[in-house]
């Protein structure tokens, strides 16, 4: 099972994130709730994943991509984003998501992906849109 970083600003999103990538085996290695944040405990825990909003206050998850990917060019991102802007999710790839997923998202769909991406069966070139609203329960 992974080791996971869990970064959103939302401590609901944060508790939601964790109850489900927990009750699936894995371990949360911590929470961040800003930039800097996650940018320290990434450094400081080696997380072989990371769970990472797009939209928080002050630097964004796009600058936290960059800075984690610029330290590890092979680093596991999950991009998470409420918005359906393409252009963000363009970017997200662009700068080395795995993957982007859309909120509300569905229990069974994170676990896919994270699945899907520790085996290595998506890189940034086959990031994908895992869920859109209508198909959120």
């Amino acid at each position: 099972m992974a080791s996971i970083l869990i970064v959103d600003d939302s401590a609901f999103a944060r508790n939601t994130l964790r109850a489900i990538v927990q009750t699936a085996g894995h371990e949360v290695v911590g929470c961040a709730e800003n930039a800097d944040q996650a940018i320290d405990l990434f450094k400081s825990l080696q997380p072989e994943l990371v769970l990472l909003d797009y939209l928080m206050p002050g630097r964004s998850g796009e600058d936290v991509l960059k800075e984690i990917i610029r330290d590890d060019p092979a680093a596991k991102v999950i991009m998470i984003s409420g918005s359906g802007d393409l252009t963000i999710q363009k970017n997200a790839v662009k700068h080395g998501a795995k993957v982007f997923l859309r909120k509300p998202f569905r229990y069974e769909q994170i676990l896919e992906t994270i699945c899907d991406v520790m085996r290595g069966s998506l890189s940034g070139n086959s990031a994908r849109q895992v869920a859109e609203p209508s198909e959120a329960r």
